[in-house]
């Protein structure tokens, strides 16, 4: 073995730029391609918003304006603008920011001085403005290289900042942002921040009540049990009803900042609920009594906060203030009081909430003995071994860091050759495969006790470990990996109606994926495409001058581990499963996993006719013997 000589030529120094390109996940957590609301490109832009916000809540500026193009953002706002001769130093030099004098920025959302200057390193393109009191000042980077820093002139544009910035292609690879995820995030700010606009390209974002408004934007009038009881007080905010859904469904904040993690605040708000509800009805409830079916959101301002990672997606301060009291006291203490008085000023909604409670414990109580049984079965069914390939950073349970089970994903497939082709070509540090045998129950209309009674939902549930709400989620990504065909598409479909009726929070919550993979394989005998569709078929056969194999994948059993490494590596495409805003979930599955309609028939019909044309082109027909009035009535 060669020795590996150890000298002063080893020790290398790197700049702040250099560091953060060479390590962005320490400082934006990982990068990915847009098809994750955490993704790095959804927290570059977080960054730069978090300092208009931060102005806004000093007082400064009551609008702030988005807009993305191509792949190009600038984002405006109207606060105070950054002092002009410090308008270079503040977005290049790690350790420099007005957010070191606490008189400046109190209750900040970011206070190490890095944000702003991780967008600039990881930006092929990145421009800094700022208008104040009729002067300007500019300047503008490559990959956080100065290339053009401007003198200052006069100019009678509103006080602000202006950044425009373009990801680095390097770094960010085929990377596309979803409008979904950022008016989300949108929304989220202009909720913590009542009376602030925030305009993103053609849409406005406003609240006015805050937490409550969050709320009813998340629910329905019909699927709450109370209106819903909306609470605040100096540095808290808190909003809080029961729906008819399984689980637990949180929104949690500190200093307007998303904690997707939770932390200190949420584990102190829901043991707060507990306890002020026992005492206000004097009894023993189980503590799931009172937490399932519950939708809640808190938000908390803490001076100098602790987070767990850059990214601040995770509490972990102990305290309000340095001098103040803990966060935890300072929360139950709140909830405690003022819940309390809430419920004695309003009898109807207290009497609503105890049934909603003791309709939790029947339905408990109903189901414990089935569920003790269901339990034994995971463990003699020897789950890790036959049915889930695990990765390894569950090996040592309970010590992976939280940043590192950020990256984990699971892949939900049908069968042994498929299965067999994903967990040979997976990362087994991160990636986990769970196999179903054959097409799962259709769950519509049916209550959770069947969960239970079906070993293999009930060992699903117990691989993700969701048994009691997605808390415990033992990966961040849970994937839908099923065939491209009529077969595949309806394990999808059962596979997403035992996610909506049981735990409808995996969905609301971005963790749940559709494995996007390839149709066809287009090769000569030098060059090799892999097409998602028609079109990027004909681009390919196209490239190789017409003189190329056409493959057509039927199934994922028929694409071998060694090219599955590049579908479900850094060039895996995932489809986000959304719900878009008011969509009621029992409306949804009713339509389409209810019994058949007439409306329903037409609804494939029409849409199959589309798919046909491109399928007969293809001579598909032909080489499987399949006709086109045998594929129709299948799916109708």
């Amino acid at each position: 073995m060669t020795e590996v000589k150890y000298t002063e030529e080893n020790i290398r120094s790197l700049d702040w730029k250099e560091h953060i390109r060479l390590r962005p996940g320490m400082y934006i957590g990982k990068l990915g391609d847009g098809s994750s609301q955490d993704d790095g490109i959804y927290i570059l832009i977080k960054e730069v918003i978090d300092n208009c916000i931060d102005e806004y809540v000093m007082g400064h500026g009551k609008q702030i304006d988005l807009f993305i193009e191509e792949g190009k953002v600038s984002i405006r706002d109207y606060g105070r603008g950054i002092p002009l001769g410090k308008v270079v130093d503040c977005v290049s030099k790690i350790n420099t920011g007005g957010k070191y004098d606490s008189k400046a920025f109190k209750k900040s959302v970011g206070l190490n001085g890095v944000g702003t200057k991780a967008v600039n390193a990881l930006s092929s393109f990145f421009m800094v403005q700022s208008f104040r009191d009729g002067k300007t000042k500019s300047a503008e980077f490559n990959g956080g290289s100065l290339v053009k820093d401007e003198n200052i002139k006069e100019d009678q544009s509103q006080n602000g900042t202006l950044i425009e910035f373009y990801p680095d292609n390097e770094i960010f690879k085929n990377f596309r942002f979803r409008a979904e995820y950022i008016e989300n995030q949108l929304w989220n700010y202009a909720y913590l921040n009542s009376g602030l606009r925030i305009k993103y390209n053609s849409k406005t974002f406003y609240s006015k009540n805050g937490l409550l408004d969050l709320l009813e934007r998340k629910t329905e009038p019909d699927s709450i049990r109370y209106p819903i009881i909306h609470l605040k007080g100096e540095d808290i905010e808190v909003a809080l009803t029961h729906g008819q859904q399984y689980g637990e469904e949180y929104y949690s904040f500190v200093n307007g900042q998303n904690t997707t993690q939770g932390g200190t605040h949420l584990a102190a708000f829901r043991e707060g609920i507990v306890k002020a509800v026992r005492e206000f009805y004097n009894k023993s409830f189980d503590t799931k009594d009172i937490q399932t079916a519950i939708v809640a959101a808190i938000s908390v301002r803490v001076e100098e906060p602790v987070f767990e990672s850059q990214t601040k997606t995770k509490l972990g301060s102990m305290n309000m203030a340095p001098d103040g009291p803990s966060v935890r006291s300072f929360i139950m203490d709140f909830i405690k009081l003022e819940l309390d008085n809430y419920l004695h000023k309003n009898a109807e909604v207290a009497n609503q909430l105890l049934k909603r409670i003791q309709q939790s414990e029947r339905e408990r109580k109903e189901i414990s003995g089935i569920k003790k049984l269901a339990n034994q079965r995971a463990k003699k069914a020897n789950l890790h071994n036959k049915k889930l390939r695990d990765c390894r950073i569950h090996y040592d349970e309970g010590k992976a860091d939280d940043s590192l089970k950020l990256n984990t994903t699971i892949f939900i497939t049908e069968g042994d050759s498929a299965s067999g082709s994903i967990t040979k070509a997976r990362n087994v540090q991160t990636e986990a495969v769970f196999s179903l045998r054959g097409k799962p129950l259709n769950c519509y209309g049916l209550t959770k006790k069947i969960v239970y009674q079906n070993e293999e939902l009930n060992l699903l549930q117990h691989a993700l470990n969701i048994e009691d709400g997605i808390e415990g989620l033992r990966y961040n990504r849970v994937v839908i990996a099923t065939d491209a065909d009529v077969d595949g598409m309806h394990i999808r479909l059962l596979l997403l109606t035992f996610f909506l009726q049981f735990f409808p929070e995996l969905v609301k919550q971005g963790h749940l994926y559709i494995l996007d993979t390839p149709l066809f394989r287009v090769r000569d005998k030098k060059q090799t495409f892999y097409c998602y569709s028609e079109k990027e078929k004909q681009e390919a056969i196209q490239k190789l001058r017409g003189k190329a194999e056409v493959t057509r994948f039927k199934g994922l059993g028929e694409i071998s581990p060694n090219e599955f490494e590049d579908f479900i590596g850094d060039n895996i495409h995932l489809e986000p499963v959304f719900l878009m805003e008011h969509t009621k979930i029992d409306d949804v599955l009713g339509y389409y996993m209810g019994k058949n309609t007439p409306e329903r028939q037409e609804f494939i019909i029409d849409n199959l006719k589309f798919e046909l044309d491109q399928i007969i082109e293809d001579g598909v027909f032909e080489s499987t013997k399949i006709s086109q009035n045998e594929v129709l009535e299948t799916a109708s």
